[in-house]
C-alpha cells in the first residue's frame, strides 16, 4: 500500500486536523511545568564540638562556607531536584593552613521521580557526587528503585523512596547494597509570618566489604549509613528566604562508626 502525503491542510479533512490539534495540546502540556523554583544560597556550616573531637583521626572536619545553587521542576509525568554545592570557594585546592580540612570542594546532587500513570508511585533516581580537589578525591553514589508521593489533609507532603546503590570512587566502584530515604516538609503561618519545616533522610545498608574497608579514614565503616538535615525556614518575602539547618550522619561522609552533626545557616535569594 503507497501512502501519499497530503500537499494542504485542506486535504487533511476535519478530523485529522483535530487529531494534530489535540497532539500538539499534549506535547505542550507535557512540556509545560506545573511549578518549579530556583534560588542562589550562602551557607555556613558550624560543626558540633563533639563532632570535631570525634573525627579528629577519622576524616576531621572543620565549619565552612558555601555557595549553593538549587532549582527543581514538575511535570505532569515527573518531577525533577538538584543542587549544585561549592565548598571553601575562597581557598586553594589544598589548604596548608588546614592541612587538607579546608580544601576546595565541590557536592551535587539531582533527583527524580518519573511518575507510574496517575498513581502515586514512582520510578525514582538520584545522583550525588562528591569532590575534594585538594587530595584528589572523588565519590558518586546512584540510586535506581521505586518512590511514592503523598500528601495528608493537614498539608504535610512526603516522599520516599527505596533503590538498589552503586558508587564510584577512587577506592572502590561497584554495586553496594541499598539506600532507602524520603524527603517531606510542611509549611505553616505563625506570628503573620510564613514557615516552613523540611527535612531529607538517606538510610544505606548492605554496604560492600571493600567499600566500608577503602573508603573511610582509620578504620572499617558499619554496614548502616546514615544521612540526612531537618531544617526550619523563615520566607519574610517571596524574594528572601533564610533558615537554620540540623545536619548528622553516622558512618557517612569518610567517618566511620561515629555520629556527627552541625548546624547550618543559610540566605536564600529566590528567583524562581
Amino acid at each position: 500500500m503507497t501512502y501519499h502525503r497530503p500537499t494542504s491542510l485542506a486535504a487533511l479533512g476535519a478530523g485529522a486536523l483535530f487529531a494534530i490539534s489535540a497532539a500538539s495540546s499534549v506535547q505542550a502540556d507535557a512540556t509545560q511545568p506545573l511549578w518549579s523554583f530556583g534560588n542562589v544560597s550562602l551557607n555556613y556550616l558550624d560543626w558540633s564540638s563533639g563532632t570535631e573531637r570525634r573525627t579528629a583521626n577519622n576524616a576531621a572536619k572543620s565549619d565552612f562556607l558555601f555557595i549553593e545553587l538549587e532549582g527543581g521542576v514538575g511535570f505532569e509525568w515527573g518531577e525533577f531536584y538538584g543542587f549544585v554545592d561549592l565548598e571553601n570557594p575562597t581557598n586553594d585546592q589544598f589548604d596548608e593552613a588546614s592541612d587538607g580540612q579546608d580544601n576546595l570542594r565541590t557536592a551535587a546532587k539531582v533527583t527524580s521521580h518519573i511518575y507510574l500513570g496517575d498513581s502515586p508511585f514512582s520510578v525514582y533516581a538520584h545522583v550525588y557526587d562528591f569532590r575534594d580537589y585538594g587530595f584528589n578525591a572523588r565519590e558518586q553514589d546512584q540510586i535506581l528503585g521505586a518512590g511514592y508521593r503523598h500528601t495528608f489533609d493537614n498539608g504535610l507532603w512526603i516522599k520516599p523512596f527505596l533503590g538498589a546503590a552503586r558508587v564510584q570512587s577512587d577506592a572502590y566502584t561497584g554495586m553496594n547494597g541499598y539506600m532507602a530515604g524520603w524527603v517531606a516538609g510542611y509549611d505553616f503561618t505563625a506570628f503573620e509570618q510564613n514557615f516552613s519545616v523540611t527535612n531529607w533522610h538517606e538510610q544505606t545498608f548492605d554496604r560492600d566489604d571493600d567499600y566500608l574497608e577503602q573508603n573511610f579514614v582509620g578504620d572499617r565503616a558499619g554496614v548502616v549509613g546514615t544521612n540526612g538535615a531537618l531544617s526550619l525556614w523563615w520566607h519574610p518575602s517571596e524574594l528572601i528566604t533564610t533558615g537554620v539547618q540540623y545536619r548528622y550522619a553516622n558512618n557517612k561522609l569518610g567517618t566511620p562508626n561515629d555520629y556527627q552533626n552541625a548546624m547550618i545557616y543559610s540566605i536564600k535569594l529566590n528567583f524562581l
